[in-house]
């Protein structure tokens, strides 16, 4: 029987339908977003992912029934575990950072797929060892210290990429990303969120600055109507007694 779900699970039409489930899987996460989507297919969508969660828990019983203690010294095994048990963490569907954590079941295609797989090997395999550049990379101090030094781009060329591109031809592969997310993207990220809060700070200012204009605008007004009041009140009063007296008269 162990032999007979071994089998199965090991089968290439298995893995071509496990690919199908989380490419399906991935789009009905992406109309869950859309509010018109939910509105029309509702019901369906929801259905449609419940159902991809649990032929995602059956594969990995299936897997776990199989190799067994085996099945966790795979780091792959590993991370499809998390994936799916994140999942089915009680009221993930209610709190929004764990239903936000779903999206990850789409990166389950680079366990499944195998030269996905293989991609994501060939690019840790590029990182730098620490061992051959303890100065730089030997600990995680040092290795903090060392991306700072290559985000702000301070020598990071000739001091520490090429260095080590000499002996890790591929490593660019990890480092121009990284420049790119953290010098380009995250840097100017933090620019536009001061910028933006800076400009919201002096609309504030403004704003309150027209409100305190308009309450001494409405406050002298007030005033000045009181005036107006009391003047016309005095005119009345001397029109009553010119009345008057020209009845006596």
């Amino acid at each position: 029987m162990s032999e007979r779900i071994k089998t199965i699970v090991e089968s290439t039409r298995t893995q071509h339908f496990i690919t199908a489930v989380i490419v399906l899987n991935a789009i009905t996460l992406g109309l869950e977003t859309s509010a018109e989507a939910m509105a029309a297919f509702g019901p369906v969508l929801l259905a449609i992912d419940r159902l991809a969660l649990l032929i995602f828990v059956v594969e990995l019983t299936a897997k776990i029934s199989v190799y067994r203690l085996r099945f966790f010294t795979s780091g792959w095994n590993w991370f499809d575990f998390v994936i799916v048990g994140i999942s089915l963490v009680p009221g993930a569907g209610n709190l929004s950072v764990l239903r936000a954590f779903r999206i990850f079941r789409v990166l389950r295609l680079f366990s499944v797929v195998p030269k996905l797989r293989s991609v994501v090997q060939a690019l840790l395999a590029a990182i730098p060892s620490g061992a051959r550049f303890a100065e730089w990379f030997g600990t995680i101090g040092r290795s903090m210290y060392s991306l700072f030094e290559i985000m702000t781009f301070d020598n990071w060329s000739s001091g520490i990429v090429r260095p080590v591109m000499a002996v890790y031809p591929w490593a660019w592969v990890f480092f121009l990303p990284f420049i790119v997310v953290t010098s380009f993207a995250v840097l100017n990220l933090f620019i536009a969120i001061i910028v933006n809060t800076m400009q919201a700070q002096h609309e504030a200012e403004l704003q309150q600055e027209r409100r305190d204009e308009r309450t001494e605008w409405l406050a002298g007004n007030s005033e000045l109507a009181q005036e107006i009041t009391e003047l016309r009140r005095q005119v009345a009063a001397l029109q009553t007694l010119l009345l008057k007296h020209e009845t006596r008269s």
